[in-house]
């Protein structure tokens, strides 16, 4: 089981690629995405041991709590997470126009952009909550916040979420019928709820819709950027 969380990586990249490949029209904005997200990567200390211990190329998890894998895998997601919701719709993304950014409701748009930053840290700092709990709940907190400056998001965030843990849970039960045994040997169950969906820990499927509710959003919220009915090329 030695490369299991390298080949799993690679699985999720290899979709990433994909959709890069054949969909020219959503490449600037999937690169940019994932090359915020894969820095994510290096929290990696945070969750080992507390939340998993997967073994990792050169045996980097145990011995450092970084690894090669989780990079590759944050720089996945975060293109995948982000143009996933406006494939499926068929949509596109045009740029908010200056009056529209004037709105009095956009006046904490910096603010609220930091909120996700400043909930971690809080959590993080001052309870005794798994990490994994932590981001969770940031996650879910950074997309209701967004909710104050892009109310035109809330339809998107629910099913963005929906839609990403549906993505998820097939990516997640690919490996399990070759490796049954992996996510009890591996994640810390004793740190977490035991809850078990089809072998899946639900703290994966929360963290996914979490991530999915909030991640496309960022895009759009961060770069003045709305979805508009359009056929993706």
């Amino acid at each position: 089981m030695q490369n299991v969380w390298f080949i799993w990586s690679l699985i999720i990249l290899a979709l990433w690629a994909v959709i890069y490949v054949s969909k020219k029209g959503v490449r600037k904005e999937m690169l940019k995405m994932s090359l915020i997200t894969m820095p994510f990567g290096l929290t990696e200390q945070l969750f080992v041991p507390e939340y998993w211990l997967p073994p990792s190329l050169f045996n980097l998890a145990k011995r450092t709590g970084f690894d090669i894998e989780s990079l590759i895998f944050s720089f996945a997601i975060g293109g995948i997470g982000m143009v996933l919701y406006i494939l499926i719709f068929k949509l596109g993304l045009t740029e908010i126009s200056y009056t529209e950014r004037s709105h009095q409701r956009h006046s904490l748009h910096k603010y609220i952009l930091f909120v996700p930053v400043i909930v971690f840290i809080g959590l993080a700092l001052f309870t005794s909550l798994n990490h994994m709990y932590c981001g969770i709940i940031t996650l879910f907190i950074g997309g209701l916040a967004t909710l104050y400056c892009r109310p035109d998001l809330k339809g998107k965030i629910w099913v963005g979420g929906i839609l990403f843990t549906a993505l998820y849970f097939v990516y997640f039960g690919s490996i399990l019928p070759f490796y049954p045994q992996y996510v009890e040997l591996y994640w810390n169950l004793d740190n977490l709820t035991h809850i078990l969906v089809f072998g899946i820990p639900i703290e994966e499927l929360l963290f996914a819709f979490t991530f999915g509710m909030y991640w496309p959003d960022l895009y759009e919220h961060l770069y003045w950027r709305k979805s508009i009915q359009t056929e993706i090329i």
